[in-house]
Protein backbone atom coordinates (compact mmCIF):
# COMPACT_ATOMS: atom_id res chain seq x y z
CA UNK A 1 0.00 0.00 0.00
CA UNK A 2 1.57 3.47 -1.09
CA UNK A 3 1.68 6.14 1.93
CA UNK A 4 -1.11 8.49 0.09
CA UNK A 5 -3.26 5.50 0.59
CA UNK A 6 -2.06 4.99 4.35
CA UNK A 7 -3.29 8.71 5.22
CA UNK A 8 -6.47 9.51 6.47
CA UNK A 9 -9.13 10.92 3.76
CA UNK A 10 -9.88 14.14 4.13
CA UNK A 11 -12.77 16.66 3.13
CA UNK A 12 -10.73 18.41 0.26
CA UNK A 13 -9.91 14.46 -1.16
CA UNK A 14 -13.37 13.88 -1.41
CA UNK A 15 -14.45 17.01 -2.74
CA UNK A 16 -11.75 16.43 -5.81
CA UNK A 17 -12.91 12.96 -6.23
CA UNK A 18 -16.55 14.27 -6.83
CA UNK A 19 -15.72 17.59 -8.63
CA UNK A 20 -13.66 15.36 -11.28
CA UNK A 21 -16.41 12.62 -11.67
CA UNK A 22 -19.43 15.50 -11.88
CA UNK A 23 -17.14 17.10 -14.36
CA UNK A 24 -17.17 14.24 -16.64
CA UNK A 25 -20.68 13.26 -16.23
CA UNK A 26 -21.39 17.10 -17.72
CA UNK A 27 -19.21 16.45 -20.63
CA UNK A 28 -20.77 13.37 -21.65
CA UNK A 29 -24.10 14.96 -21.61
CA UNK A 30 -23.35 17.70 -23.90
CA UNK A 31 -21.14 15.41 -26.06
CA UNK A 32 -24.33 13.16 -26.65
CA UNK A 33 -26.24 16.16 -26.93
CA UNK A 34 -24.10 17.84 -30.06
CA UNK A 35 -24.35 14.47 -31.26
CA UNK A 36 -28.07 14.64 -32.08
CA UNK A 37 -27.97 18.69 -31.81
CA UNK A 38 -26.25 18.91 -35.22
CA UNK A 39 -26.09 22.49 -35.23
CA UNK A 40 -24.53 22.77 -31.47
CA UNK A 41 -22.39 19.71 -32.43
CA UNK A 42 -21.17 21.70 -35.09
CA UNK A 43 -20.19 24.95 -32.98
CA UNK A 44 -18.30 22.83 -30.69
CA UNK A 45 -16.56 21.37 -33.60
CA UNK A 46 -15.83 24.36 -35.36
CA UNK A 47 -14.43 25.86 -32.01
CA UNK A 48 -11.72 23.03 -31.79
CA UNK A 49 -10.32 23.63 -35.31
CA UNK A 50 -10.41 27.49 -35.56
CA UNK A 51 -8.70 29.84 -33.08
CA UNK A 52 -11.14 29.03 -29.85
CA UNK A 53 -10.23 26.23 -27.20
CA UNK A 54 -12.83 23.75 -25.26
CA UNK A 55 -12.53 22.25 -22.00
CA UNK A 56 -11.08 18.97 -21.19
CA UNK A 57 -13.25 16.01 -23.49
CA UNK A 58 -15.23 18.33 -25.03
CA UNK A 59 -15.00 17.35 -28.61
CA UNK A 60 -18.92 17.02 -29.52
CA UNK A 61 -20.50 13.21 -30.90
CA UNK A 62 -20.95 9.88 -29.64
CA UNK A 63 -17.14 8.40 -29.81
CA UNK A 64 -16.12 11.80 -27.24
CA UNK A 65 -19.52 11.48 -25.33
CA UNK A 66 -18.60 6.98 -25.12
CA UNK A 67 -15.27 8.05 -24.02
CA UNK A 68 -16.14 10.66 -21.58
CA UNK A 69 -18.80 8.16 -19.87
CA UNK A 70 -16.13 5.41 -19.53
CA UNK A 71 -13.67 7.71 -17.31
CA UNK A 72 -16.40 8.92 -15.65
CA UNK A 73 -17.78 5.45 -14.82
CA UNK A 74 -14.15 4.08 -14.12
CA UNK A 75 -13.35 7.31 -11.80
CA UNK A 76 -16.65 7.03 -9.60
CA UNK A 77 -15.40 2.99 -9.27
CA UNK A 78 -12.16 4.75 -7.87
CA UNK A 79 -9.84 3.23 -10.53
CA UNK A 80 -6.14 4.25 -10.66
CA UNK A 81 -5.27 3.76 -14.06
CA UNK A 82 -8.62 6.02 -14.95
CA UNK A 83 -6.95 8.67 -12.63
CA UNK A 84 -3.66 8.62 -14.18
CA UNK A 85 -5.11 8.93 -17.65
CA UNK A 86 -7.12 11.63 -16.97
CA UNK A 87 -4.63 13.78 -14.96
CA UNK A 88 -1.98 12.99 -17.87
CA UNK A 89 -4.26 13.91 -20.67
CA UNK A 90 -5.78 17.12 -19.02
CA UNK A 91 -2.63 18.17 -17.36
CA UNK A 92 -1.10 18.03 -21.27
CA UNK A 93 -3.99 20.09 -22.50
CA UNK A 94 -3.60 22.89 -20.06
CA UNK A 95 0.00 23.14 -20.90
CA UNK A 96 -1.02 22.81 -24.91
CA UNK A 97 -3.63 25.71 -23.79
CA UNK A 98 -1.50 27.81 -22.27
CA UNK A 99 1.50 27.86 -24.25
CA UNK A 100 -0.68 28.55 -26.93
CA UNK A 101 -2.08 31.93 -24.95
CA UNK A 102 1.68 32.77 -24.57
CA UNK A 103 2.80 32.69 -28.28
CA UNK A 104 -0.45 33.54 -30.17
CA UNK A 105 -1.72 36.90 -29.18
CA UNK A 106 -5.17 36.10 -31.04
CA UNK A 107 -5.95 33.20 -29.02
CA UNK A 108 -5.91 35.08 -25.92
CA UNK A 109 -8.67 37.62 -27.01
CA UNK A 110 -11.38 34.99 -26.93
CA UNK A 111 -13.07 34.72 -23.25
CA UNK A 112 -13.79 30.97 -24.40
CA UNK A 113 -10.51 30.25 -24.25
CA UNK A 114 -9.88 31.33 -20.56
CA UNK A 115 -12.79 29.51 -19.18
CA UNK A 116 -11.86 26.04 -21.16
CA UNK A 117 -8.04 26.57 -19.45
CA UNK A 118 -9.73 27.24 -16.18
CA UNK A 119 -11.77 24.26 -16.42
CA UNK A 120 -9.36 22.05 -17.65
CA UNK A 121 -6.86 23.10 -15.03
CA UNK A 122 -9.45 22.85 -12.44
CA UNK A 123 -10.28 19.51 -13.08
CA UNK A 124 -6.42 18.45 -13.35
CA UNK A 125 -6.58 19.91 -9.99
CA UNK A 126 -9.17 18.58 -8.30
CA UNK A 127 -7.88 14.90 -9.55
CA UNK A 128 -4.44 15.86 -7.90
CA UNK A 129 -6.57 17.41 -4.43
CA UNK A 130 -8.40 13.82 -4.69
CA UNK A 131 -5.60 11.35 -5.80
CA UNK A 132 -5.75 9.00 -2.58
CA UNK A 133 -9.75 8.97 -3.29
CA UNK A 134 -8.59 6.65 -6.54
CA UNK A 135 -6.56 3.33 -5.33
CA UNK A 136 -8.50 0.39 -7.08
CA UNK A 137 -5.82 -1.61 -8.94
CA UNK A 138 -6.98 -3.54 -12.42
CA UNK A 139 -5.77 -6.45 -13.60
CA UNK A 140 -2.07 -6.64 -14.60
CA UNK A 141 -2.62 -8.24 -18.07
CA UNK A 142 -5.07 -4.79 -19.24
CA UNK A 143 -2.33 -3.04 -20.94
CA UNK A 144 -1.58 -5.96 -23.00
CA UNK A 145 -4.73 -6.48 -23.41
CA UNK A 146 -5.99 -3.40 -24.69
CA UNK A 147 -2.85 -3.01 -26.81
CA UNK A 148 -4.00 -6.36 -28.61
CA UNK A 149 -8.00 -5.27 -28.60
CA UNK A 150 -6.77 -1.94 -29.83
CA UNK A 151 -4.41 -3.81 -32.91
CA UNK A 152 -6.64 -6.22 -33.84
CA UNK A 153 -9.61 -4.02 -33.64
CA UNK A 154 -8.34 -1.47 -35.82
CA UNK A 155 -7.73 -3.87 -38.52
CA UNK A 156 -10.63 -5.52 -38.73
CA UNK A 157 -12.83 -2.03 -38.42
CA UNK A 158 -11.07 -0.72 -41.07
CA UNK A 159 -11.06 -3.27 -43.94
CA UNK A 160 -15.10 -3.64 -42.62
CA UNK A 161 -14.80 0.24 -43.78
CA UNK A 162 -12.95 -0.28 -46.54
CA UNK A 163 -15.53 -2.37 -47.96
CA UNK A 164 -18.22 -0.65 -46.97
CA UNK A 165 -16.62 2.75 -49.12
CA UNK A 166 -16.13 -0.01 -51.79
CA UNK A 167 -19.44 -1.30 -51.95
CA UNK A 168 -21.00 2.29 -52.12
CA UNK A 169 -18.69 4.76 -53.59
CA UNK A 170 -20.64 6.82 -55.81
CA UNK A 171 -17.53 8.22 -57.18
CA UNK A 172 -17.02 6.69 -60.57
CA UNK A 173 -15.25 2.76 -61.53
CA UNK A 174 -12.04 2.84 -60.86
CA UNK A 175 -11.66 6.27 -59.58
CA UNK A 176 -10.09 5.13 -56.22
CA UNK A 177 -8.21 1.91 -55.49
CA UNK A 178 -8.41 -0.06 -52.51
CA UNK A 179 -5.48 1.31 -50.60
CA UNK A 180 -6.99 4.82 -50.82
CA UNK A 181 -10.49 3.04 -49.55
CA UNK A 182 -8.47 1.74 -46.45
CA UNK A 183 -6.88 4.86 -45.53
CA UNK A 184 -10.23 6.73 -45.66
CA UNK A 185 -12.03 4.13 -43.56
CA UNK A 186 -9.33 4.21 -41.06
CA UNK A 187 -9.50 8.04 -41.19
CA UNK A 188 -13.18 7.94 -40.45
CA UNK A 189 -12.62 5.92 -38.10
CA UNK A 190 -9.67 7.81 -35.87
CA UNK A 191 -11.61 11.10 -36.56
CA UNK A 192 -15.06 12.35 -36.37
CA UNK A 193 -13.58 15.48 -38.52
CA UNK A 194 -12.28 13.78 -41.29
CA UNK A 195 -11.60 15.57 -44.11
CA UNK A 196 -13.16 14.57 -47.16
CA UNK A 197 -11.48 17.03 -49.72
CA UNK A 198 -8.71 14.61 -49.30
CA UNK A 199 -10.11 11.91 -51.11
CA UNK A 200 -11.45 13.56 -54.45
CA UNK A 201 -12.13 10.36 -55.91
CA UNK A 202 -14.36 9.00 -52.91
CA UNK A 203 -17.87 10.08 -52.39
CA UNK A 204 -20.18 7.73 -50.23
CA UNK A 205 -23.72 8.09 -48.68
CA UNK A 206 -23.92 10.01 -45.32
CA UNK A 207 -25.30 6.44 -43.47
CA UNK A 208 -21.78 4.92 -44.31
CA UNK A 209 -19.88 7.37 -42.65
CA UNK A 210 -22.10 6.97 -39.65
CA UNK A 211 -21.75 3.80 -39.53
CA UNK A 212 -17.95 3.90 -40.03
CA UNK A 213 -18.55 6.04 -36.60
CA UNK A 214 -20.37 3.59 -34.89
CA UNK A 215 -17.88 1.04 -35.55
CA UNK A 216 -15.01 3.87 -34.10
CA UNK A 217 -17.20 4.31 -31.06
CA UNK A 218 -17.55 0.40 -30.46
CA UNK A 219 -14.28 -0.14 -30.65
CA UNK A 220 -12.86 2.44 -28.37
CA UNK A 221 -15.66 1.42 -25.95
CA UNK A 222 -13.87 -2.21 -26.63
CA UNK A 223 -10.29 -0.92 -25.53
CA UNK A 224 -11.21 1.09 -22.94
CA UNK A 225 -13.00 -1.97 -21.32
CA UNK A 226 -9.87 -3.99 -21.60
CA UNK A 227 -7.82 -1.15 -20.61
CA UNK A 228 -9.66 -0.82 -17.10
CA UNK A 229 -11.36 -4.10 -16.82
CA UNK A 230 -11.39 -5.11 -12.77
CA UNK A 231 -9.29 -8.29 -11.52
CA UNK A 232 -11.92 -10.91 -12.29
CA UNK A 233 -11.55 -13.00 -9.45
CA UNK A 234 -9.13 -13.94 -6.39
CA UNK A 235 -7.55 -17.29 -5.62
CA UNK A 236 -10.51 -19.44 -5.02
CA UNK A 237 -10.89 -21.99 -1.59
CA UNK A 238 -8.10 -24.12 -0.55
CA UNK A 239 -7.72 -26.82 1.16
CA UNK A 240 -6.54 -25.31 3.53
CA UNK A 241 -8.64 -22.62 3.86
CA UNK A 242 -11.74 -25.21 3.66
CA UNK A 243 -10.39 -27.22 6.91
CA UNK A 244 -10.32 -23.93 8.71
CA UNK A 245 -14.14 -22.85 7.05
CA UNK A 246 -15.14 -26.23 8.82
CA UNK A 247 -13.29 -25.35 12.22
CA UNK A 248 -15.43 -22.06 11.93
CA UNK A 249 -18.93 -24.40 11.33
CA UNK A 250 -18.11 -26.97 14.27
CA UNK A 251 -17.86 -24.14 16.33
CA UNK A 252 -20.80 -21.60 15.21
CA UNK A 253 -22.61 -23.36 12.38
CA UNK A 254 -25.94 -23.30 14.55
CA UNK A 255 -26.33 -19.66 13.85
CA UNK A 256 -26.50 -19.33 10.59
CA UNK A 257 -28.92 -21.66 8.16
CA UNK A 258 -27.00 -20.63 5.00
CA UNK A 259 -23.36 -21.34 6.93
CA UNK A 260 -22.44 -24.51 4.79
CA UNK A 261 -23.03 -22.83 1.89
CA UNK A 262 -20.00 -20.79 2.22
CA UNK A 263 -17.86 -24.13 1.38
CA UNK A 264 -18.86 -23.47 -2.12
CA UNK A 265 -15.86 -23.39 -4.33
CA UNK A 266 -16.01 -21.42 -6.83
CA UNK A 267 -16.06 -18.92 -3.71
CA UNK A 268 -12.88 -16.89 -2.00
CA UNK A 269 -12.39 -16.44 1.59
CA UNK A 270 -10.98 -13.64 3.55
CA UNK A 271 -10.77 -14.12 7.54
CA UNK A 272 -10.67 -12.23 9.86
CA UNK A 273 -7.22 -10.93 11.51
CA UNK A 274 -8.11 -13.08 14.52
CA UNK A 275 -9.03 -16.02 12.47
CA UNK A 276 -12.07 -16.32 14.43
CA UNK A 277 -14.43 -15.39 11.61
CA UNK A 278 -14.60 -15.19 7.63
CA UNK A 279 -16.46 -14.05 4.76
CA UNK A 280 -16.44 -15.80 1.29
CA UNK A 281 -17.78 -14.47 -1.61
CA UNK A 282 -17.37 -14.77 -5.82
CA UNK A 283 -16.66 -11.76 -7.70
CA UNK A 284 -19.57 -11.58 -10.63
CA UNK A 285 -18.75 -8.76 -13.67
CA UNK A 286 -16.96 -6.35 -11.25
CA UNK A 287 -19.28 -7.35 -8.25
CA UNK A 288 -17.68 -8.32 -5.04
CA UNK A 289 -21.06 -10.95 -3.99
CA UNK A 290 -20.74 -12.60 -0.54
CA UNK A 291 -23.92 -14.36 0.64
CA UNK A 292 -25.52 -15.06 4.19
CA UNK A 293 -23.93 -14.21 7.51
CA UNK A 294 -19.50 -14.29 8.13
CA UNK A 295 -18.57 -17.84 9.47
CA UNK A 296 -17.45 -17.77 12.97
CA UNK A 297 -17.80 -15.82 16.31
CA UNK A 298 -20.07 -12.83 16.13
CA UNK A 299 -17.46 -10.77 17.90
CA UNK A 300 -14.93 -11.15 15.08
CA UNK A 301 -17.14 -10.50 11.78
CA UNK A 302 -16.63 -6.85 12.05
CA UNK A 303 -12.84 -7.88 11.30
CA UNK A 304 -13.62 -10.22 8.56
CA UNK A 305 -16.36 -7.16 6.95
CA UNK A 306 -13.33 -4.80 7.24
CA UNK A 307 -10.87 -7.12 5.51
CA UNK A 308 -13.85 -8.15 2.78
CA UNK A 309 -14.74 -4.30 2.28
CA UNK A 310 -10.89 -3.30 1.87
CA UNK A 311 -10.10 -5.73 -0.54
CA UNK A 312 -13.20 -4.84 -2.74
CA UNK A 313 -12.41 -1.11 -3.08
CA UNK A 314 -8.89 -2.06 -3.90
CA UNK A 315 -10.39 -3.51 -6.85
CA UNK A 316 -13.08 -0.98 -7.57
CA UNK A 317 -15.62 -4.32 -6.59
CA UNK A 318 -18.83 -2.73 -5.44
CA UNK A 319 -19.37 -4.99 -2.57
CA UNK A 320 -22.77 -6.53 -2.03
CA UNK A 321 -24.33 -9.07 0.47
CA UNK A 322 -27.44 -11.68 -0.92
CA UNK A 323 -29.62 -13.34 1.79
CA UNK A 324 -27.80 -12.04 4.71
CA UNK A 325 -29.94 -12.09 8.13
CA UNK A 326 -31.22 -9.58 10.26
CA UNK A 327 -28.52 -9.90 12.91
CA UNK A 328 -25.72 -10.08 10.06
CA UNK A 329 -27.72 -7.58 8.21
CA UNK A 330 -26.99 -5.47 10.83
CA UNK A 331 -23.36 -5.62 11.80
CA UNK A 332 -22.98 -5.20 8.11
CA UNK A 333 -25.02 -1.90 8.16
CA UNK A 334 -22.38 -0.84 10.86
CA UNK A 335 -19.81 -0.63 8.07
CA UNK A 336 -22.08 1.58 5.78
CA UNK A 337 -23.50 -0.94 3.62
CA UNK A 338 -27.55 0.04 3.20
CA UNK A 339 -30.32 -3.11 3.62
CA UNK A 340 -33.19 -4.18 1.15
CA UNK A 341 -35.56 -6.83 2.63
CA UNK A 342 -35.31 -9.78 -0.48
CA UNK A 343 -37.65 -12.00 0.88
CA UNK A 344 -38.03 -15.08 3.85
CA UNK A 345 -36.36 -18.43 4.69
CA UNK A 346 -39.32 -20.82 5.99
CA UNK A 347 -38.07 -23.08 9.06
CA UNK A 348 -39.85 -25.79 10.25
CA UNK A 349 -39.91 -26.58 14.21
CA UNK A 350 -39.81 -30.92 13.79
CA UNK A 351 -41.39 -30.79 17.56
CA UNK A 352 -43.80 -28.12 16.87
CA UNK A 353 -44.83 -29.35 13.55
CA UNK A 354 -48.24 -31.50 12.85
CA UNK A 355 -50.57 -32.68 10.05
CA UNK A 356 -53.25 -32.49 11.90
CA UNK A 357 -56.03 -29.40 12.42
CA UNK A 358 -58.53 -27.90 9.69
CA UNK A 359 -55.58 -25.61 8.03
CA UNK A 360 -53.45 -28.74 7.40
CA UNK A 361 -56.34 -30.20 5.66
CA UNK A 362 -55.14 -29.94 1.86
CA UNK A 363 -51.59 -30.81 2.97
CA UNK A 364 -52.62 -34.05 4.84
CA UNK A 365 -54.78 -35.43 1.98
CA UNK A 366 -52.28 -34.43 -0.64
CA UNK A 367 -49.37 -36.39 1.40
CA UNK A 368 -51.78 -39.63 2.01
CA UNK A 369 -52.92 -40.06 -1.31
CA UNK A 370 -49.04 -40.36 -2.25
CA UNK A 371 -48.35 -42.66 0.31
CA UNK A 372 -51.82 -45.05 -0.48
CA UNK A 373 -49.96 -45.12 -4.08
CA UNK A 374 -47.10 -47.00 -2.67
CA UNK A 375 -44.44 -44.58 -2.31
CA UNK A 376 -42.12 -44.69 0.15
CA UNK A 377 -38.96 -42.61 1.21
CA UNK A 378 -35.76 -43.77 2.80
CA UNK A 379 -33.35 -41.10 4.63
CA UNK A 380 -29.60 -41.64 5.09
CA UNK A 381 -26.79 -39.43 5.97
CA UNK A 382 -24.42 -39.17 2.91
CA UNK A 383 -21.79 -40.62 4.36
CA UNK A 384 -23.36 -43.90 5.66
CA UNK A 385 -24.41 -44.85 1.58
CA UNK A 386 -22.68 -47.52 0.05
CA UNK A 387 -20.28 -45.78 -2.65
CA UNK A 388 -21.99 -47.89 -5.12
CA UNK A 389 -25.11 -46.85 -4.91
CA UNK A 390 -23.84 -43.26 -4.37
CA UNK A 391 -22.80 -43.14 -7.81
CA UNK A 392 -26.37 -44.07 -9.27
CA UNK A 393 -27.30 -41.91 -6.93
CA UNK A 394 -25.46 -38.97 -8.67
CA UNK A 395 -26.14 -40.54 -12.34
CA UNK A 396 -29.82 -40.07 -11.90
CA UNK A 397 -30.08 -36.39 -10.18
CA UNK A 398 -27.62 -35.32 -13.49
CA UNK A 399 -30.18 -37.05 -15.80
CA UNK A 400 -33.10 -35.28 -13.68
CA UNK A 401 -31.87 -32.08 -13.61
CA UNK A 402 -33.93 -29.30 -15.60
CA UNK A 403 -31.13 -27.28 -17.63
CA UNK A 404 -27.88 -27.43 -18.24
CA UNK A 405 -27.13 -25.16 -15.74
CA UNK A 406 -26.49 -26.10 -11.95
CA UNK A 407 -28.81 -22.83 -10.25
CA UNK A 408 -27.77 -21.81 -6.82
CA UNK A 409 -25.11 -19.73 -5.16
CA UNK A 410 -26.30 -18.01 -1.74
CA UNK A 411 -28.34 -21.31 -1.14
CA UNK A 412 -27.27 -24.42 -2.42
CA UNK A 413 -23.57 -26.07 -1.98
CA UNK A 414 -22.94 -27.02 -6.24
CA UNK A 415 -22.08 -30.36 -5.59
CA UNK A 416 -23.56 -33.41 -4.78
CA UNK A 417 -21.64 -36.74 -3.55
CA UNK A 418 -18.15 -35.43 -2.64
CA UNK A 419 -16.12 -37.10 0.26
CA UNK A 420 -16.33 -34.33 2.62
CA UNK A 421 -19.77 -33.67 2.68
CA UNK A 422 -20.80 -37.02 4.17
CA UNK A 423 -22.85 -35.13 7.53
CA UNK A 424 -25.68 -34.40 4.23
CA UNK A 425 -28.35 -36.00 4.15
CA UNK A 426 -29.68 -37.76 1.53
CA UNK A 427 -33.92 -38.75 0.94
CA UNK A 428 -34.69 -41.15 -1.81
CA UNK A 429 -38.11 -41.43 -2.90
CA UNK A 430 -39.35 -45.25 -4.59
CA UNK A 431 -43.00 -46.09 -6.18
CA UNK A 432 -44.28 -48.80 -4.93
CA UNK A 433 -42.91 -51.43 -7.77
CA UNK A 434 -44.42 -54.77 -8.60
CA UNK A 435 -44.69 -58.30 -7.33
CA UNK A 436 -43.39 -57.46 -4.14
CA UNK A 437 -40.47 -56.14 -5.76
CA UNK A 438 -38.43 -52.77 -5.39
CA UNK A 439 -39.89 -50.25 -6.91
CA UNK A 440 -38.25 -47.78 -8.94
CA UNK A 441 -36.37 -44.65 -7.68
CA UNK A 442 -38.84 -41.59 -8.60
CA UNK A 443 -36.91 -38.47 -6.63
CA UNK A 444 -34.00 -37.39 -4.31
CA UNK A 445 -33.92 -34.57 -2.24
CA UNK A 446 -30.33 -33.61 -0.43
CA UNK A 447 -29.91 -31.54 2.65
CA UNK A 448 -26.63 -29.87 4.04
CA UNK A 449 -25.60 -29.76 8.05
CA UNK A 450 -27.12 -26.45 9.87
CA UNK A 451 -25.22 -26.73 13.10
CA UNK A 452 -25.76 -30.34 15.32
CA UNK A 453 -29.46 -29.88 15.11
CA UNK A 454 -30.70 -28.90 11.84
CA UNK A 455 -30.42 -28.76 7.97
CA UNK A 456 -30.94 -26.65 4.98
CA UNK A 457 -32.43 -27.93 2.04
CA UNK A 458 -29.74 -28.12 -1.01
CA UNK A 459 -31.08 -30.26 -3.79
CA UNK A 460 -34.45 -31.06 -5.09
CA UNK A 461 -34.52 -33.85 -8.60
CA UNK A 462 -37.29 -35.79 -9.65
CA UNK A 463 -37.90 -37.77 -12.50
CA UNK A 464 -40.49 -35.88 -14.76
CA UNK A 465 -43.48 -38.92 -15.08
CA UNK A 466 -43.20 -39.27 -11.56
CA UNK A 467 -46.77 -38.60 -9.32
CA UNK A 468 -46.92 -35.25 -8.67
CA UNK A 469 -46.25 -33.84 -5.09
CA UNK A 470 -43.48 -36.15 -4.39
CA UNK A 471 -41.01 -33.41 -2.98
CA UNK A 472 -43.98 -32.05 -0.52
CA UNK A 473 -44.14 -36.20 0.79
CA UNK A 474 -40.73 -36.28 1.28
CA UNK A 475 -40.09 -33.41 2.91
CA UNK A 476 -43.04 -34.47 4.95
CA UNK A 477 -41.29 -37.70 5.99
CA UNK A 478 -38.64 -36.05 6.53
CA UNK A 479 -39.98 -33.97 9.11
CA UNK A 480 -42.19 -36.68 10.56
CA UNK A 481 -39.36 -38.97 10.89
CA UNK A 482 -36.49 -36.43 12.08
CA UNK A 483 -35.52 -38.52 14.92
CA UNK A 484 -33.90 -40.49 12.55
CA UNK A 485 -31.29 -37.90 11.94
CA UNK A 486 -31.62 -36.58 15.43
CA UNK A 487 -32.71 -33.44 13.92
CA UNK A 488 -34.95 -30.41 15.55
CA UNK A 489 -34.93 -27.68 12.34
CA UNK A 490 -35.59 -27.52 8.86
CA UNK A 491 -34.43 -24.64 6.75
CA UNK A 492 -36.55 -24.96 3.28
CA UNK A 493 -37.23 -23.13 0.24
CA UNK A 494 -36.32 -19.01 0.21
CA UNK A 495 -39.27 -17.20 -0.85
CA UNK A 496 -38.37 -13.90 -2.46
CA UNK A 497 -41.04 -10.28 -1.63
CA UNK A 498 -43.19 -13.17 0.39
CA UNK A 499 -44.32 -9.95 2.47
CA UNK A 500 -45.61 -8.82 -1.12
CA UNK A 501 -47.91 -11.80 -1.51
CA UNK A 502 -48.98 -12.19 1.68
CA UNK A 503 -49.86 -8.44 2.59
CA UNK A 504 -51.05 -7.68 -0.74
CA UNK A 505 -54.03 -9.93 -0.74
CA UNK A 506 -55.37 -8.85 1.76
CA UNK A 507 -58.65 -6.94 2.27
CA UNK A 508 -57.40 -3.52 2.23
CA UNK A 509 -54.17 -3.67 0.83
CA UNK A 510 -53.20 -0.10 -1.02
CA UNK A 511 -52.80 0.68 -4.80
CA UNK A 512 -49.29 0.17 -4.81
CA UNK A 513 -49.03 -2.82 -3.15
CA UNK A 514 -51.49 -5.05 -5.07
CA UNK A 515 -49.77 -3.04 -8.39
CA UNK A 516 -46.19 -4.42 -6.65
CA UNK A 517 -48.15 -7.88 -6.68
CA UNK A 518 -49.24 -7.99 -9.68
CA UNK A 519 -45.83 -7.38 -11.37
CA UNK A 520 -43.84 -10.33 -9.27
CA UNK A 521 -47.13 -12.77 -10.26
CA UNK A 522 -46.39 -11.79 -13.96
CA UNK A 523 -43.16 -12.45 -13.58
CA UNK A 524 -43.48 -15.70 -11.46
CA UNK A 525 -44.59 -17.17 -15.22
CA UNK A 526 -40.53 -17.06 -15.81
CA UNK A 527 -39.19 -17.27 -12.15
CA UNK A 528 -41.38 -19.45 -9.74
CA UNK A 529 -41.08 -16.14 -7.32
CA UNK A 530 -45.17 -16.50 -6.19
CA UNK A 531 -44.99 -20.69 -6.60
CA UNK A 532 -42.25 -20.85 -4.15
CA UNK A 533 -44.32 -19.06 -1.69
CA UNK A 534 -47.77 -20.89 -1.86
CA UNK A 535 -44.87 -24.24 -1.79
CA UNK A 536 -43.26 -23.43 1.63
CA UNK A 537 -46.42 -21.44 2.82
CA UNK A 538 -47.98 -25.25 3.18
CA UNK A 539 -45.61 -26.13 6.22
CA UNK A 540 -47.21 -23.49 8.09
CA UNK A 541 -43.36 -22.06 8.72
CA UNK A 542 -41.25 -19.64 10.76
CA UNK A 543 -40.68 -16.93 8.52
CA UNK A 544 -37.19 -15.16 9.09
CA UNK A 545 -36.21 -12.64 6.75
CA UNK A 546 -33.23 -12.06 4.70
CA UNK A 547 -31.52 -9.16 3.29
CA UNK A 548 -29.38 -7.76 -0.01
CA UNK A 549 -26.59 -5.38 1.65
CA UNK A 550 -25.07 -2.88 -1.05
CA UNK A 551 -23.19 0.01 -0.55
CA UNK A 552 -24.33 2.53 -2.79
CA UNK A 553 -27.88 2.65 -4.50
CA UNK A 554 -26.63 3.10 -8.08
CA UNK A 555 -24.68 0.34 -8.21
CA UNK A 556 -28.32 -2.07 -7.63
CA UNK A 557 -28.77 -2.69 -11.17
CA UNK A 558 -25.57 -4.50 -11.36
CA UNK A 559 -25.74 -5.93 -8.36
CA UNK A 560 -28.97 -7.23 -9.36
CA UNK A 561 -27.47 -8.53 -12.47
CA UNK A 562 -24.28 -10.61 -10.83
CA UNK A 563 -26.86 -11.86 -8.61
CA UNK A 564 -29.14 -13.35 -11.37
CA UNK A 565 -26.01 -14.16 -13.18
CA UNK A 566 -24.48 -16.37 -9.81
CA UNK A 567 -27.72 -17.94 -9.26
CA UNK A 568 -27.66 -19.45 -12.84
CA UNK A 569 -30.82 -17.19 -13.83
CA UNK A 570 -28.64 -15.11 -16.76
CA UNK A 571 -26.21 -15.62 -18.55
CA UNK A 572 -23.47 -13.16 -19.34
CA UNK A 573 -24.83 -10.17 -21.30
CA UNK A 574 -23.20 -10.17 -24.82
CA UNK A 575 -21.36 -13.50 -24.84
CA UNK A 576 -22.16 -17.12 -26.78
CA UNK A 577 -23.64 -19.34 -24.48
CA UNK A 578 -20.43 -21.83 -24.48
CA UNK A 579 -17.90 -18.80 -23.44
CA UNK A 580 -20.14 -18.33 -20.31
CA UNK A 581 -18.72 -19.25 -16.96
CA UNK A 582 -21.36 -21.38 -15.31
CA UNK A 583 -21.46 -22.89 -11.55
CA UNK A 584 -20.22 -26.29 -10.86
CA UNK A 585 -22.38 -28.05 -13.77
CA UNK A 586 -20.51 -31.71 -12.81
CA UNK A 587 -22.25 -33.33 -10.09
CA UNK A 588 -19.65 -35.07 -8.28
Amino acid sequence: MSPDEDRPRGTWSQRGAAFGIWYLRTVTFINFLSAVWVSFGNDIRRHNIAEFFTPYLLTAGFASGALSLFLSVTLRRRKRAAWILNLVLSGLLALLFAFGMVVAPEFRTPVQNWVSLGLTVLFAAALVAGRREFSAKGDRANPKLAAAVAAGGLLGASLLAALLVTVTNTAGDGASTFVQRWRYGLMRLVSLAADDRAFPEIATPNWVNVTINVLSTLLLVAVLWAAFRSVRSTDPITEDDEERLRALLARHGDRDSLGYFALRRDKSVLFSPSGKAAVTYRVVGGVSLASGDPLGDPEAWPGAIEVWLAEARKHGWAPAVMGASEEGGTIYARHGLDALELGDEAIVDTGEFTLGGRAMRTVRQAYHRVERAGYTVRIRRHEDIPAPELAHLLRLADDWRDGETERGFSMALGRLGDPGDGRCVMLECRDGGADGEAGELRALLSFVPWGEKGLSLDLMRRDRNSENGLMEFMVLELIQRAKEVEITQLSLNFAMFRSVFERGARLGAGPVLRLWRSLLSFFSRWWQIESLYRANAKYRPIWEPRYMLFEKSTDLLRIGIAAGRAEGFLEAPGLPKWLNRKHLENVR
